[in-house]
């Protein structure tokens, strides 16, 4: 008995030796970090994704909303630019600014030039995990005017 209890004692000592008493407190640590990196790309990259999707989708809503300002006297008289230009800036700054993104000339603005309205919009996303802070982004889109079936897409 006498003898076990002394191997017993050697064994735990020499265990002690080794060194491996960090190793699993520093794995974890690593471990930890590197599981909070990957849901800060989950989380953080789906909703820059999420926001580029929607900013592209206000851009081009908005341009549509600006190629339906067209000119009744244009029409009337056959000319080949039927659009507004003035009124179709307008149309897109104002559905814009309903959606709370204001043209403010610089970042978010709508361009009308012949029978096509390009509209450019910028916007932020803020860093929930990832460090950086905040992202920017943005995205254009554009919309002509289409007369007739058959010149829908020659117009442009």
């Amino acid at each position: 008995m006498h003898r076990l209890l002394g191997t017993l004692r050697t064994l735990r000592a020499a265990r002690h030796r080794s060194g491996d008493e960090g190793m699993v407190t520093a794995f974890v640590v690593i471990f930890a970090l590197a599981l909070v990196l990957v849901a800060g790309l989950v989380v953080d990259g789906g909703r820059l994704l999420s926001e580029h999707r929607q900013t592209g989708n206000l851009a081009d809503s908005a341009a549509r909303a600006g190629a339906q300002a067209i000119s009744e006297d244009a029409v009337r008289n056959g000319s080949a630019v039927v659009l507004d230009e003035g009124a179709a800036e307008a149309a897109a700054c104002a559905f814009l600014t309903r959606a709370d993104h204001a043209c403010d000339g610089s970042t978010t603005f709508a361009n009308a030039v012949g029978n096509r309205v390009d509209v450019t919009v910028h916007g932020t996303v803020d860093l929930l995990l990832l460090p950086g802070g905040s992202q920017s982004l943005s995205a254009e889109g554009s919309a002509c005017v289409a007369i007739g079936i058959d010149q829908a897409t020659s117009v442009c």
